[in-house]
């Protein structure tokens, strides 16, 4: 790792022409002691960098300097591939492995493509941490461990030991064997099969894994897409599923189909509120999806949702009357 930390502290100097160790600390992701001691170990190898002292100083290459050191590692090459999401390389753990690699294609680029591909870069902001309501965006993340135990199970077919909460339970152990990975909306999901049954878990809910030696029961290929829409389906229309009918304004239409498992029926009527029938996980779900709408929703059936709401509003009503 901290070969590859090397290779990309200079293609970032490169890149960048001179950069302060702060700079540096925080595009790698570690401590600024540790860029120095990985100054001294590139200055030690023969590689020219230098220190520009003063307050605008910083690390430098000597001008003119070339690495080849370009080659993609596995991690780099498989966080290109699932770089149409940046924030789905980081629900997989591949965040860091996703800029390097970024580095050493930039750095493999002809001059002038170089040139003109850092200009257009800069034009390109792609998933900010934050929409315009200043919202935070952020994609659910693995510990790096836990991410590299997880995606070494699944790409070399061994079963996988995982230590999984369910809800607000306490976690407990289970042996699985992963089938693959999907990102759905920043959040990762692993799927696998539990004694021959289908199981789908979420990611941020493995607070330990293991990858064991035993080979994984599973199909040689398998149609992950297929998978994934089938057990969609099945979790939609089992356990404790509350359908719910009710007029949401089109501001908010959105907001609810988002929160929503599924869309069952809709119809737009004439004052522009949509009358809509949703699937909701359980009864709780329900309660809290129809609460975050406030006045923007109103749920029409079952008449049970319609007490609880009212209840609460009124508790809330009382809370403030003063």
């Amino acid at each position: 790792m901290r070969a590859d930390r090397l290779v990309s502290l200079v293609l970032l100097l490169r890149r960048h022409g001179q950069l302060s160790a702060t700079a540096l600390a925080r595009e790698l992701e570690v401590s600024t002691r540790t860029v120095l001691r990985d100054i001294e170990a590139l200055s030690a190898a023969g590689v020219p960098v230098y220190a520009e002292r003063g307050r605008h100083g910083g690390f430098a290459l000597l001008p003119g300097f070339r690495t080849e050191l370009t080659g993609l590692n596995h991690d780099e090459a498989l966080a290109l591939l699932v770089a149409g999401s940046r924030r789905g390389a980081q629900v997989f753990g591949l965040g860091s492995a996703l800029a390097s690699a970024v580095l050493k294609v930039v750095d493999a680029l002809p001059e002038s493509y170089r040139r003109t591909a850092a200009g257009a870069a800069e034009r390109l902001l792609v998933d900010p941490e934050t929409d315009l309501l200043s919202r935070h965006m952020s994609a659910e993340e693995l510990p790096d461990a836990v991410a590299t135990e997880v995606r070494r199970a699944v790409f070399a077919g061994h079963k996988l030991r995982i230590l999984y909460a369910v809800g607000e339970q306490e976690p407990d152990w289970r042996t699985v064997d992963p089938i693959g990975l999907v990102t759905v909306r920043e959040q990762g999901y692993l799927l696998a099969t539990r004694s021959g049954e289908d199981r789908t878990y979420r990611l941020s809910r493995i607070s330990a894994a293991e990858e064991l030696d035993e080979p994984a029961q599973r199909p040689e290929r398998v149609d992950l897409g297929r998978a994934w829409q089938d057990r969609g389906t099945r979790f939609r229309t089992g356990g404790d599923m509350v359908v719910v009918r009710l007029r949401v304004h089109p501001a908010r239409r959105d907001e609810l189909v988002a929160t929503a498992v599924a869309v069952v029926a809709e119809e737009v009527e004439p004052d522009g509120w949509s009358c809509v029938e949703v699937s909701f996980q359980d009864a709780r779900h329900a309660e809290w999806a129809l609460w975050q709408l406030s006045a923007g929703a109103e749920a029409l059936e079952p008449q049970w949702l319609r007490v609880k709401l009212h209840e609460r509003a009124a508790a809330l009503a009382g809370r403030y009357r003063d």
